[in-house]
């Protein structure tokens, strides 16, 4: 119990401190959202009534513990650039990006461990010698430049795919998936490589150590041996790097959006940073931090289940 408390005051501390930090950066940026609402033809006494009516005129910290009791109940203020609040922008958006980044989380875990494990039982040998080196060219590979070689290659060759937009699942659930699959695959290749270098290591690790040669030596299945034993001690560095690929995943979808031109919470971000639209940008940017750390926390837990040694420590 006190490792799950100790994780929690992290997490709420941690998001503390972004919050602190995102809201001090908007402060000290160049640009003037009330100008930027207003139009630059506005004149004094109009900039005036309107900054303090959006509570501008006030000290920081009353502005910053305003922001946060907003952050707590969910109103985080309204969009400068759409007039409507950011709230329900992000529920519009927030499906989109769910999807995609649990299709790729999907896609990624899918072929990403069973590789690795046969590349560990193939080491050395042609297999893995090959599969290491395509690997290792796929987490060299940029983002939006595959996205674009998806959609030359792949889109506009089968009609299946779609190359822009968005079907929603209620809608389509074909129609979904061709809209969400090349976007997914951008951002899953690279971190396919990833994850498949780290499983086959954390696999070979395991498969030197005694424990393995003893279940071996009483006749146990090659299977038995890397399913029942070898997988199950080698998940928690696997896990760490997979919650590390969940936190970029999150994060990759920014780009990927924008390639393909998604209509998810990256796009509206790019959307937001492009006309100063402030409320806008620190909501979403609250959103990412959010998602990051609920993912590391949810990993720490998930350590002390597969690791009891690690809730005792």
């Amino acid at each position: 119990m006190m490792y799950i408390l100790r994780r929690i005051i992290l997490l709420i501390t941690t998001i503390l401190l972004v919050s602190i930090i995102t809201f001090g950066v908007f402060q000290i940026l160049p640009g003037d959202p009330v100008r930027t609402m207003l139009g630059t033809e506005a004149d004094p006494t109009q900039i005036e009534n309107l900054r303090s009516e959006l509570g501008l005129d006030r000290p920081l910290y009353e502005q910053y513990v305003d922001w946060m009791k907003g952050l707590l109940t969910g109103q985080l203020g309204n969009s400068i650039r759409f007039s409507m609040p950011v709230k329900e922008l992000l529920f519009d958006r927030l499906p989109v990006t769910m999807s995609l980044a649990g299709l790729t989380l999907i896609i990624v875990l899918i072929i990403s461990l069973p590789l690795g494990m046969f590349a560990a039982r193939r080491q050395n040998k042609l297999s893995d010698v090959s599969l290491s080196t395509v690997t290792q060219i796929g987490m060299a590979v940029p983002s939006f430049w595959l996205g674009m070689m998806l959609i030359l290659y792949i889109g506009l060759q089968f009609s299946f795919f779609k190359i822009s937009g968005y079907i929603p699942w209620t809608q389509s659930v074909a129609g979904a998936l061709s809209t969400l699959i090349l976007p997914a695959l951008t951002i899953a290749i690279p971190q396919i490589a990833v994850n498949f270098r780290y499983v086959r290591t954390a696999i070979l690790e395991q498969v030197q150590l005694d424990y393995v040669r003893t279940i071996r030596s009483k006749g146990m299945s090659e299977q038995n041996v890397m399913y029942k034993h070898v997988l199950k001690n080698s998940m928690i560095p696997i896990l760490t790097v997979f919650g590390l690929i969940m936190a970029e995943v999150v994060a990759g979808t920014i780009i990927v959006e924008q390639v393909f031109s998604l209509p998810g919470i990256g796009q509206l971000l790019i959307t937001a940073i492009s006309n100063r639209d402030f409320p806008l940008v620190q909501g979403i940017v609250m959103y990412i931090t959010v998602a990051v750390v609920m993912i590391n926390f949810i990993v720490d837990v998930l350590y002390s289940v597969l690791d009891p040694r690690i809730r005792l420590r």
